[in-house]
């Protein structure tokens, strides 16, 4: 089983994509760390995330927490407090960080709202890779406006070794946000072929896993059905920082609120199933992440004989992608 867990809405970034900054929540009633030891134990992952997770004052108790709830711990951050970052991960060498870099300075800066914003990110991945924390990189959230800095920000992850996680922009609740869109298309996902080549040819298998996830974001982006069937709510689950139990953060149908009740009681419910059917009949046809990384796992077989065929290809099929499909 795996989790996202909102910690909060609270952010010190202003998004072009994202609207959560305008609906911070009140951290008297965010979700408390004795209502997160309600989770279930021997999950394989949980990320944290936000709004910004480190203006959480007890985000070390949270992660204390977790990490005994899981195999692997995962905080997403846009970077801004070093020194509370890296004085976390000393502490905890084992949890895994994310730092999202929306392109180079200006347009990360410009895109994130946040002033030095790119600086902060980049001495915090710095700072961190110093010290030896493994399970490290950052994260780009491509539109119209940074579409043109993917590649530069995949040869700056490998050049500083780190891992690099790619995203398109969506409109979700959790977003807060419902007009983005892509007026570029063929450019965006120009620079997406780009990556998806050089994945392609690296040496190194997890890259040829994540060339398929950016192949289904380029199908994404072209308004097509996803590559693989989405079955959140099933073996993944999303909790807002209210406490409220998602199948996924993408669909505002709640399960029930982990305040209120044992998980168990949630994940068993009759409106917990009532929720898995509309997710099995959803037609937003997202591809984030959460959602297809373990759609991926279950489709190993798919997935490797995609890979096998577009590695031993001089040139890689994408017309399955370009056109739009019913």
């Amino acid at each position: 089983m795996e989790a996202a867990i909102i910690v909060t809405y609270r952010c010190n970034a202003k998004c072009h994509m994202c609207n959560i900054w305008k609906h911070p929540t009140d951290k008297r009633n965010e979700i408390t760390v004795e209502d997160l030891k309600k989770l279930p134990d021997n999950m394989n992952f949980v990320n944290i995330t936000g709004g910004e997770p480190f203006l959480r004052e007890d985000i070390e108790q949270i992660v204390k927490v977790m990490l005994k709830k899981t195999k692997r711990l995962v905080i997403s951050t846009n970077g801004y407090y070093t020194e509370k970052i890296v004085k976390l991960a000393k502490k905890y060498p084992n949890i895994g960080v994310r730092v999202s870099i929306e392109g180079l300075p200006a347009a990360n800066d410009e895109l994130r709202g946040l002033k030095d914003g790119f600086d902060h990110g980049i001495r915090t991945l710095i700072e961190l890779h110093e010290f030896g924390l493994k399970d490290i990189g950052f994260g780009i959230t491509v539109s119209d406006r940074n579409a043109k800095d993917l590649l530069e920000l995949y040869h700056l992850a490998k050049w500083l070794g780190l891992e690099f996680a790619t995203a398109a922009t969506h409109n979700t609740y959790y977003f807060h946000k419902f007009d983005n869109q892509f007026k570029q298309k063929k450019i965006v996902t120009g620079e997406f072929k780009k990556l998806v080549k050089e994945l392609l040819h690296s040496k190194k298998p997890k890259e040829w896993f994540r060339a398929y996830f950016n192949y289904g974001i380029i199908n994404y982006i072209n308004g097509n059905k996803r590559l693989l069937p989405c079955e959140m709510g099933t073996d993944v689950f999303f909790i807002d920082p209210y406490g409220e139990v998602y199948p996924c953060n993408g669909m505002d149908w709640s399960m029930g609120n982990i305040k209120k009740q044992s998980f168990e009681e949630i994940w068993n419910s009759k409106k917990a199933e009532e929720v898995r059917k509309k997710v099995k009949s959803c037609t937003k046809n997202c591809w984030m992440v959460g959602s297809a990384s373990p759609a991926m796992k279950k489709a190993k077989v798919k997935v490797g004989k995609w890979i096998v065929k577009s590695r031993l290809r001089k040139e890689i099929d994408f017309s399955c992608v370009e056109r739009r499909r019913s």
